[in-house]
């Protein structure tokens, strides 16, 4: 089939899936996140390993796993965890490498690694969750719309950048980062971004969601969000450059792993949590 033909085929039958997931919310949408949370906390910690650190690898995974699944139980109910807790993980980390990893092991960055790969892929996906629980969301869809919002905008900045890039080309972005990247390609990326905000916010905040952006708030979500799409982006790419390494793993064949799926996901996700707290409005209007 080819490589591109994979990708397409990937693509063409990921894509709906994790849509109908996002529609159906709840546990299913808890677990779908606790699984790419858990493999890409997983790759993170291998990319790390390459460079000889020595993470905690399966208390990573399985801490990065729990991360949706505790947010799901709060939001039902089922659980109750104070936020003073949340704190001890880190601590609790550099406690075990006092009996896991002597000083010639290097603790502080077994530990560092460890936490970091639960804060860079767990935490995100858990605000995933979250977007469909905005205050301002409410009635059978407008969650689906809510959290859906965030991820039409991060594929249109990867569409707008990859097209812009190809077709324009000239100066690269940052090329000891990421050589394929131009500047013509980030401008297109925000361009593209900012015009799917305005189409959005009609075709799916306003008539599912009942929610609307200012015009200020449309350019604004747009800009922003494609910017932290491509800095996600980068940030991944310089793991992979320091592990020396193509792809974070081989989850979605033609694609990589899921950290080279979900890097721009990893910072749109937060950044759009302090978005909608600015921006989004709970009546429609213009």
């Amino acid at each position: 089939m080819g490589e591109l033909g994979t990708r397409v085929l990937v693509a063409l039958l990921g894509a709906p899936v994790v849509v109908g997931v996002l529609w159906w919310g709840g546990a299913p949408l808890a677990a779908l996140l606790g699984l790419f949370a858990a493999l890409g906390a997983r790759e993170y910690g291998r990319l790390a390993a390459v460079g000889g650190a020595r993470p905690f690898a399966r208390l990573a995974t399985v801490a990065a796993a729990a991360v949706p699944l505790a947010v799901h139980g709060e939001a039902v109910g089922a659980l109750r965890i104070p936020p003073t807790v949340w704190p001890l993980f880190p601590l609790a980390v550099l406690a075990l490498a006092i009996w896991r990893r002597p000083a010639a092991s290097r603790p502080l960055e077994a530990s560092a690694v460890t936490v970091m790969a639960v804060l860079y892929t767990a935490v995100p996906l858990g605000g995933l969750y979250l977007l469909r629980l905005h205050p301002y969301a409410v009635g059978p869809t407008a969650g689906f719309a809510a959290s859906l919002f965030p991820l039409l905008l991060t594929w249109a900045s990867d569409i707008g950048g990859y097209v812009a890039g190809r077709t324009i080309g000239g100066r690269k972005l940052i090329p000891s980062v990421s050589p394929g990247k131009t500047v013509a390609g980030a401008l297109g990326g925000v361009t593209l971004t900012v015009v799917a905000a305005v189409l959005l916010e009609r075709w799916l905040l306003v008539p599912y969601a009942q929610l609307g952006l200012s015009p200020l708030g449309r350019v604004a979500v747009g800009v922003t969000v494609s910017l932290a799409a491509q800095v996600g982006d980068l940030a991944e790419s310089l793991l992979k450059r320091e592990a020396g390494v193509k792809d974070s793993g081989t989850f979605f064949p033609g694609h990589g792993g899921v950290l080279d799926r979900l890097d721009s996901l990893f910072f749109v996700v937060p950044v759009t949590m302090v978005l909608y707290d600015l921006f989004l409005l709970p009546a429609i209007g213009d």
